[in-house]
Protein backbone atom coordinates (compact mmCIF):
# COMPACT_ATOMS: atom_id res chain seq x y z
CA UNK A 1 0.00 0.00 0.00
CA UNK A 2 1.49 3.54 -1.01
CA UNK A 3 0.56 6.25 1.41
CA UNK A 4 1.22 10.13 1.19
CA UNK A 5 2.53 10.47 4.42
CA UNK A 6 6.37 11.04 4.40
CA UNK A 7 7.17 9.64 8.40
CA UNK A 8 7.12 6.26 8.47
CA UNK A 9 9.03 4.48 10.98
CA UNK A 10 9.21 0.94 11.55
CA UNK A 11 9.60 -0.57 14.43
CA UNK A 12 8.88 -3.99 16.39
CA UNK A 13 6.07 -3.83 19.26
CA UNK A 14 7.54 -4.10 22.73
CA UNK A 15 4.55 -3.42 24.67
CA UNK A 16 0.70 -3.44 24.03
CA UNK A 17 -2.13 -1.84 27.06
CA UNK A 18 -5.58 -2.11 25.76
CA UNK A 19 -8.15 -0.78 27.54
CA UNK A 20 -12.01 -0.77 26.77
CA UNK A 21 -12.47 1.35 23.86
CA UNK A 22 -8.69 2.23 23.79
CA UNK A 23 -4.81 1.21 23.62
CA UNK A 24 -1.72 1.68 23.90
CA UNK A 25 0.88 -0.13 21.56
CA UNK A 26 4.38 0.83 22.19
CA UNK A 27 7.01 0.17 19.27
CA UNK A 28 10.76 0.41 19.62
CA UNK A 29 11.87 2.08 16.05
CA UNK A 30 14.54 0.35 14.07
CA UNK A 31 17.06 3.35 13.11
CA UNK A 32 16.86 4.39 16.75
CA UNK A 33 16.99 2.64 20.17
CA UNK A 34 13.92 4.65 21.00
CA UNK A 35 10.27 3.40 21.96
CA UNK A 36 7.60 5.12 20.78
CA UNK A 37 3.39 5.19 22.20
CA UNK A 38 0.62 5.05 19.34
CA UNK A 39 -3.12 5.61 20.92
CA UNK A 40 -5.75 3.63 18.84
CA UNK A 41 -8.73 2.06 19.60
CA UNK A 42 -9.14 -1.46 21.19
CA UNK A 43 -11.27 -2.63 17.53
CA UNK A 44 -8.27 -1.81 15.58
CA UNK A 45 -5.76 -3.46 18.16
CA UNK A 46 -8.22 -6.73 17.27
CA UNK A 47 -8.71 -6.40 14.05
CA UNK A 48 -5.12 -5.79 13.32
CA UNK A 49 -4.35 -8.85 15.29
CA UNK A 50 -0.94 -6.71 16.63
CA UNK A 51 1.18 -8.71 19.16
CA UNK A 52 4.16 -8.28 21.04
CA UNK A 53 7.38 -8.69 18.37
CA UNK A 54 5.30 -7.64 15.78
CA UNK A 55 7.37 -5.92 12.60
CA UNK A 56 5.25 -2.64 12.27
CA UNK A 57 5.57 0.85 10.75
CA UNK A 58 4.13 3.99 13.03
CA UNK A 59 3.36 6.51 10.18
CA UNK A 60 2.50 9.93 11.25
CA UNK A 61 0.44 12.35 9.75
CA UNK A 62 0.17 15.82 11.53
CA UNK A 63 -0.63 19.19 10.37
CA UNK A 64 0.71 20.25 12.92
CA UNK A 65 4.05 20.62 15.32
CA UNK A 66 3.84 22.38 18.48
CA UNK A 67 6.86 23.43 20.31
CA UNK A 68 6.50 24.47 23.93
CA UNK A 69 9.76 25.76 26.04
Amino acid sequence: MELSARNQLRGRITGIHVGDILGEVEVELELNPVTITATITTSSIQRLALKMGDRVTAIIKSTEVLIGK
